[in-house]
């Protein structure tokens, strides 16, 4: 395999980055053939076709007519999201969450400096708008990923916000770093995050973080659902109180379970 130097000094492996970019395009494109996801990527039919055989005899993707991942990456990925005891305490309040509301609530936490889905619940009115488990979204366009970065140490945030691409998803997607630094600083005093139509049009959200028994961050709870009806007290103080109230529960459970 070759060795490739990134910018910024950091060595990869550029083998393993192509193999890596085949998995993710094909699980985004799925059934395609060996000469299409060559072109698609712009990698000779060669290459493409060695790195999905050795895909398909370690069990990572399986051929049917074309190609599709394998249930061999839904075992890592319950071995990713279950790693935290914190993240199993969890499932059971988002249930509540959903239950409680009619709305659709989510755990999310940040990965790489992404906002990652670890658990989702729908309640019986909910939209079904999020991409779903395991799928990542910017941190700084959603409540839930607000509410964690307003929790972070100033080194962290800092960090990832220097990464930050800062693409409007919508026309009400922050993409003033200053901007986002003056609504995080809001976060932090008032203890929740609000999320109007910045991620997805005609969605409104509430996130809270919930943090370790050290005050680290771990992730966050929100609650999210259409405009017409996240709106007025229940949005603006209603909700916020009850995902307040269910982070502190969560909270308890984790340093005393």
């Amino acid at each position: 395999m070759n060795d490739d130097t990134r910018p910024g000094g950091v060595d990869t492996v550029s083998s393993a980055e192509t193999l890596f970019e085949i998995v993710e395009y094909i699980s985004e494109a799925e059934g395609q053939t060996v000469s299409e996801i060559a072109s698609n990527l712009d990698y000779a039919k060669s290459t493409v076709h060695r790195h999905l055989t050795t895909l398909e005899q370690c069990g990572y993707v399986v051929r049917d007519g074309g190609y599709y991942v394998g249930l061999r990456f839904l075992e890592l990925g319950q071995q990713a999201r279950n790693r935290h005891r914190a993240y199993r305490l969890a499932r059971d309040k988002v249930d509540e969450l959903a239950a409680e509301t009619d709305e659709r609530a989510q755990f999310i936490v940040e990965e790489h400096g992404e906002a990652v889905y670890i658990h989702r619940t729908f309640g019986a009115h909910a939209v079904r708008t999020d991409p779903g488990i395991g799928k990542r979204i910017p941190l700084h366009a959603t409540s839930a990923g607000k509410a964690i970065l307003a929790s972070m140490t100033d080194e962290r945030r800092s960090r990832i916000i220097e990464q930050t691409a800062f693409d409007a998803i919508t026309g009400e997607t922050i993409t003033d770093p200053e901007e986002l630094d003056e609504e995080l600083a809001r976060i932090t005093e008032r203890g929740y995050a609000f999320n109007r139509q910045e991620n997805v049009d005609g969605l409104h959200a509430v996130g809270v973080p919930v943090t370790g028994p050290d005050d680290t961050i771990i992730g966050a709870l929100s609650v999210s659902g259409p405009s017409h009806r996240l709106t007025g007290d229940w949005f603006e103080n209603e909700l916020p109180a009850l995902l307040l109230g269910a982070a502190n529960e969560l909270e308890l459970n984790i340093a005393y379970a």
